[in-house]
């Protein structure tokens, strides 16, 4: 059985809460992502953080991106997987809430993230198409 810890990508870092918006946009440059979890002081998932997140919610409607925190970014319950849950159910959790980024979760502490380019690098062509309709098609046609 193939598993979130199998095809999540290791190495996943947290921003905190209350780090600033424009910190944040530099450590996805450093680490080279589009989307980090957002932790609490007690390094639990309180959000993900996009870089549309940053643009869109932030520089877009005139906020200053060094007086904003990831923190007020974080909206919604975060999804998140355990690394011991199989392939399936990590397709059904991001077909269900049509999300394209979900941290995995081991002993409570975030191991690493899975994203639509690992999904790409494992599953089988018939498994992506499926994924990719789900989470890509029209609000109205969605479960």
């Amino acid at each position: 059985m193939t598993t979130a810890g199998d095809i999540m990508h290791r190495g996943a870092q947290w921003i905190p809460a209350h780090e600033t918006l424009d910190r944040a946009a530099q450590l996805m440059r450093e680490l080279g992502v589009g989307a980090l979890p957002i932790s609490d002081e007690n390094e639990r998932l309180c959000g993900i953080l996009t870089d549309r997140d940053i643009v869109i919610g932030c520089v877009a409607v005139g906020h200053d991106p060094a007086r904003v925190t990831a923190g007020e970014m974080a909206q919604g319950t975060p999804r998140w997987i355990d690394a011991s849950a199989d392939v399936d159910t990590v397709l059904h959790e991001m077909r269900e809430h049509r999300i394209r980024r979900l941290p995995v979760i081991e002993d409570k502490r975030l191991v690493g993230m899975i994203s639509e380019a690992d999904l790409a690098r494992h599953l089988t062509d018939e498994q992506i198409a499926d994924w990719a309709g789900s989470v890509y098609a029209p609000s109205s046609t969605t479960h």
